[in-house]
């Protein structure tokens, strides 16, 4: 019974980490310059307006995986936070879009827009700014 626990606890670390897509940030070509962890995490969090973050559906996948990898936040955190920063009149929460590629189509036409994407959907449309590996 012992060799089962660590043997299933594995195996639930590998699906877990073949589910979790590779992302990336991403921003227009003409403007895009090198962004690290902490300033992605400022603008999708509301700390910073230097940029227009565009968000991925709430409940998809993509959403939960970005923010646990770019702010350490979970879901419920990241929804209290924009919450709190809404009702105070401070910021206003990243437009969410349908999917990757209205996300990618969005930051390629807006100088100001940064977004989020899987890696395999990357094209020269775009600049990766971030990797989240």
């Amino acid at each position: 019974m012992k060799l089962r626990s660590p043997f299933i606890a594995a195996l639930a670390l590998v699906a877990t980490c073949a589910g979790a897509a590779d992302l990336v940030v991403i921003a227009n070509p003409a403007s895009a310059t090198p962004l690290s962890k902490d300033q992605v995490s400022d603008l999708f969090l509301g700390k910073s307006q230097s940029l227009a973050p565009v968000d991925q559906p709430e409940g998809s996948g993509v959403y939960a995986d970005f923010y646990r990898k770019a702010t350490g936040r979970d879901v419920a955190q990241v929804k209290a936070t924009w919450a709190r920063l809404v009702f105070s009149g401070k910021a206003q929460a990243p437009r969410q879009l349908a999917d990757s590629a209205a996300v990618k189509k969005a930051v390629a036409a807006d100088p100001k827009a940064v977004g989020y994407i899987e890696k395999s959907a990357v094209d020269p449309t775009v600049k990766v700014v971030l990797s989240l590996d």
